[in-house]
């Protein structure tokens, strides 16, 4: 336990109150993730920067998407793209039908001091410089490695209730979501015995990442394989051929990127360093003492 015991003395008593103090210290420290569950969680972090990184380096190879089972390139869902103007090169980016200015974010960024057309920016790629077979040889293996770690992780949560015990939110927690929305944008946060337990928003969105997001990502990442295609061609059936795939697969990631996004919003004003406790000792302050 990473607390120590604390002495009261009192002029009735003035022998140390170890005993109590004892339970004080106990009360306020809580074992909030097992040891797979913490481990799953970095691996997964390792996994999802990479996969995120090298995918944007294979999108970069032919940045726009598509709605059906080949590629209609006059008619792109998303695209984006640089043009040349009497002012210099402008990024573009198109979503279905839209069109934004997005010079030095994405279509145009700056390389050695010189606007340069690119979808997504060399610090978000690996490797930095253009270079498909190298991003596909990166993004495959991680995929892989990810697909494993999710399978270990789904056995376990089944196994041992983990998914019914800790995110399927009751009826009761269902009910209250509307003040567990409003406790959260007051920046309110659970203390003591209600924090021992994850809050009915953190669980659906928890829920929706490993039954939702992640599957849509390996399956529409597996339909884009000529390979599996052929062993399984039920997938392009399913997804509406592997363009389509390819649009879900890329509009699933950045549901991830931005849970990933709110999640790291979350956890720095909610108590960054007893939160990254939590996922790498398992113990959690229940903040029922003072600090």
């Amino acid at each position: 336990m990473p607390a120590s015991e604390t002495t009261h003395l009192t002029a009735a008593n003035p022998e140390p109150d170890t005993v109590t103090a004892g339970s004080q210290v106990k009360a306020r420290w809580f074992r909030r993730h097992t040891a797979l569950v913490r481990a799953a969680h970095w691996v997964n972090v390792v996994c999802f920067t990479l996969l995120l990184m090298s995918g944007l380096q294979i999108f970069n190879a032919h940045p726009a998407l598509y709605v059906g089972a080949q590629s209609d390139f006059a008619h792109p869902a998303i695209a984006i793209s640089a043009q040349r103007t009497s002012g210099g090169i402008k990024g573009e980016t198109a979503v279905f039908g839209h069109e934004f200015d997005t010079t030095g974010v994405l279509g145009v960024s700056s390389m050695d001091g010189e606007p340069t057309p690119r979808a997504f920016p060399s610090w978000s790629t690996i490797p930095s410089y253009q270079d498909l077979a190298t991003g596909r040889r990166w993004h495959f293996f991680f995929a892989w490695l990810l697909v494993l770690n999710g399978i270990v992780y789904f056995i376990f949560g089944f196994a041992s209730r983990h998914f019914r015990r800790d995110l399927l939110p009751s009826y009761a927690e269902l009910r209250h979501i509307g003040a567990d929305i409003l406790d959260h944008l007051r920046l309110r946060f659970p203390r003591g015995e209600a924090a021992k337990r994850y809050n009915v928003l953190q669980q659906l969105a928890y829920l929706a990442v490993v039954f939702v997001l992640f599957p849509l990502v390996v399956l529409t990442g597996l339909t884009m394989s000529p390979g599996i295609d052929t062993t399984v061609p039920q997938l392009l059936s399913v997804f509406g051929g592997r363009q389509t795939a390819r649009l879900i697969h890329f509009l699933a990631a950045s549901g991830l990127v931005l849970f990933v996004v709110v999640h790291l919003a979350m956890v720095l004003v909610s108590g960054v360093w007893n939160n990254l406790r939590s996922m790498i000792t398992g113990w959690y302050d229940l903040g029922t003492q003072p600090r």
